[in-house]
């Protein structure tokens, strides 16, 4: 039980940091498109969609998939379902 508790919060961990570079991604996003000539910001942006990528790419390989919709590529058989939903964690 210990041990699956300490999955858990390992894979807790993992989404909190997807959302956070999510948040980023996006405010940035939000950012450029009022200001599409500012090289700082999209060079920020470009670093934390390739960390997202990642994080994203090692979540998946570990626990499942994430998204959806052409997003993510899916092992036979099709695994969409059958894990949690992210958002399905017990506490």
């Amino acid at each position: 039980m210990k041990e699956m508790r300490k999955h858990d919060s390992r894979r807790e961990e993992l989404l909190k940091t997807i959302q956070e570079l999510e948040f980023a991604a996006l405010d940035l996003n939000l950012y450029l498109d009022n200001f599409p000539d500012n090289q700082q910001a999209l060079t920020c942006y470009n670093s934390i969609t390739a960390k997202l990528r990642l994080e994203k790419e090692r979540y998946e390989k570990l626990y499942g998939v994430l998204s959806n919709f052409g997003c993510s590529q899916s092992q036979c058989p099709w695994s969409w379902i059958n894990d949690p939903w992210p958002w399905e964690s017990c506490e």
